[in-house]
């Protein structure tokens, strides 16, 4: 695949570096707790459209290794096609979560998966998704994470710093 084709951006390690400082961690005997009413939620990076709450539950998205991070969504969100350098778990809390495959986001070809429903993507997949509901998914992945957008002037980020 060539990487020309998106824009390569890796999530600034700040911004993940503030929304760890946001989630209490507690250890106990080798493991660890994060009780549901202390997940704490801080905007996601600005790699996503505006709108996006990002709770970083175990490990630094922006280091090698575990990571396990929520998404809250509101209703009417897009995530524009895209894909990543590893391979992603999705799992839908609450909401809706539309999801497809392609280089472009088509609400026609998408697949809806309500709470409970999983999504298990391979590394380099271009694929999209769009809530109709307020949405909290979760995602586990191996770190760092990186979103590349399959049209580079879909990227938000880049759009900011013009």
């Amino acid at each position: 695949m060539k990487t020309n084709r998106s824009v390569m951006r890796r999530i600034p390690a700040l911004a993940f570096g503030l929304a760890l400082l946001a989630v209490p961690l507690i250890a106990q005997s080798g493991h660890l707790v994060v009780p549901a009413d202390q997940v704490r939620w801080a905007p996601a990076p600005p790699v996503l459209p505006a709108g996006a709450e990002l709770a970083v539950l175990e490990g630094n998205p922006a280091e090698s290794g575990p990571v396990t991070m929520r998404l809250r969504l509101p209703a009417g969100y897009d995530i524009p096609a895209h894909w990543h350098t590893t391979a992603e778990r999705i799992t839908v809390l609450s909401g809706s979560l539309h999801v497809g495959n392609g280089d472009k986001l088509d609400r026609g070809a998408s697949q809806t998966l309500e709470p409970g429903g999983f999504l298990s993507l391979p590394a380099q997949m271009h694929h999209f998704a769009w809530t109709s509901a307020p949405t909290i998914v979760q995602i586990s992945l191996q770190g760092p994470f990186d979103l590349h957008y399959v049209n580079p002037s879909d990227n938000p980020h880049s759009m900011t710093q013009r």
